[in-house]
């Protein structure tokens, strides 16, 4: 991990056309400006890893619901 001191009013410049500014350090929180394209996801850390998670769970499924699934959706076929 690359680490870097900066103070109020600097920031860092990331591949051609994303630039991060500190806007205010205060208490113990630093208030972030993000100059990105539309196009690209910014995400704060804890909802990444949330999104993350949540997608390795829909990953996740038992034969038996898709069996289950399939009779469900054949029974209702056969009563139309």
């Amino acid at each position: 991990m690359l680490v870097l001191t900066r103070k109020t009013g600097e920031g860092i410049i990331i591949g051609d056309n994303i630039r991060i500014t500190v806007v205010e350090i205060k208490g113990g929180g630093i208030r972030l400006g993000i100059d990105a394209p539309s196009d690209k996801k910014i995400y704060r850390q804890e909802v990444f890893d949330r999104i993350c998670q949540e997608n390795k769970e829909a990953l996740q499924w038992n034969l038996a619901d898709l069996n289950a699934l399939s009779t469900s959706l054949t029974q209702k076929k056969g009563q139309s």
